[in-house]
């Protein structure tokens, strides 16, 4: 079992071949190439994990309310795009793309309903391109997800989130 903290959050993750915080200085690139926070290797996949958490408590409560505001209104889905596609280019690049990739994204705020979380799985799928093109060969994106803390949880028992201040 590997576990990791983010911020406020801490997952613990079973079964991993690899896990690797990614939106370090580590990659080298940070000046030109967003990054997803962890790269999971699992035995039959990768997953790029990002996490948001606007509700950490040390927050400031107009950053927060910009957030809250953002994911609404689908302008994070942007942000979350470009992390995708420059951590998929630099893994590519590296010779460990090959294996399909999986998306999830954890906005750690406890008001999120399971119809906002679906909306935005479904533009963030949309603006990946989850379906690629007809001329491709492989895709980029096997599948993506959004996800509150509740519905991670749920969804994906292997891989628990919890917050480490009660």
């Amino acid at each position: 079992m590997t576990v990791v903290e983010e911020g406020d959050l801490r997952i613990a993750i079973s079964n991993a071949e690899d896990v690797r915080k990614f939106d370090d200085s580590s990659h080298g690139l940070s000046y030109c190439m967003k990054a997803v926070d962890l790269v999971v290797e699992l035995s039959d996949r990768y997953l790029f994990v990002e996490f948001k958490d606007p509700q950490h408590p040390h927050s400031n409560p107009r950053t927060s309310q910009q957030f809250i505001q953002s994911f609404q209104t689908g302008q994070l889905d942007e942000d979350l795009k470009y992390k995708y596609r420059d951590s998929f280019l630099y893994e590519w690049a590296a010779g460990r793309a090959n294996k399909p990739i999986y998306y999830l994204v954890l906005v750690a705020l406890d008001s999120l309903t399971e119809v906002e979380l679906s909306i935005r799985t479904d533009d963030l799928k949309r603006k990946l391109p989850i379906n690629g093109a007809p001329s491709w060969v492989r895709g980029v994106v096997a599948g993506c997800s959004v996800f509150n803390i509740s519905s991670w949880n749920k969804n994906l028992p292997n891989f628990l989130v919890s917050r480490l201040t009660p």
